[in-house]
């Protein structure tokens, strides 16, 4: 019987493949435990939509990605903080300070969890903060960290 994968299922495929198994193994497995479901022409033309709309969300994210990434070229954060003698802050500087400075002074949002930072900011100065944006897509904050 041929069956579309639900889920992954070991040993037989990962979701949404088509793949053939026993009629038994069919109907008192896969059918009731709802991680197949009979390759009909109805399900079959659900599958392909279902791919199209992936496919298209997809390319939305990508875009979106490409476009907040053209939008962090060029641009300068400036993110005040305290600090003591010698250049060195009290604490550092901290990814949900820098979403907030990057968010109110060019409206461009950002999740934090998006931030790569080596090392953390601990000092006054100019840094650069890499983004990943997802796909493969990535882009460069550059941080000045003022005194306050």
């Amino acid at each position: 019987m041929k069956v579309i994968l639900l889920a992954d299922v070991k040993g037989k495929g990962k979701a949404g493949a088509i793949v053939e198994v026993p009629d038994g193994y069919a109907r008192n497995f896969l059918l009731p435990q709802k991680l197949a479901a009979e390759a009909t022409t109805k399900t079959l033309n659900e599958l392909k939509q279902q791919e199209a709309k992936r496919a298209k969300q997809l390319e939305r994210e990508i875009a979106e990605a490409k476009k907040t990434s053209e939008k962090l070229e060029g641009i300068l954060v400036k993110v005040s903080a305290r600090g003591g003698e010698g250049g060195k802050l009290f604490g550092s500087v901290t990814d949900k300070e820098i979403v907030e400075a990057l968010n109110e002074q060019h409206g461009i949002e950002i999740e934090k969890q998006r931030l790569v930072q080596g090392e953390p900011i601990r000092a006054f100065g100019s840094y650069e903060v890499k983004v990943k944006l997802g796909h493969e897509i990535g882009g460069v904050i550059h941080l000045l960290v003022v005194e306050a």
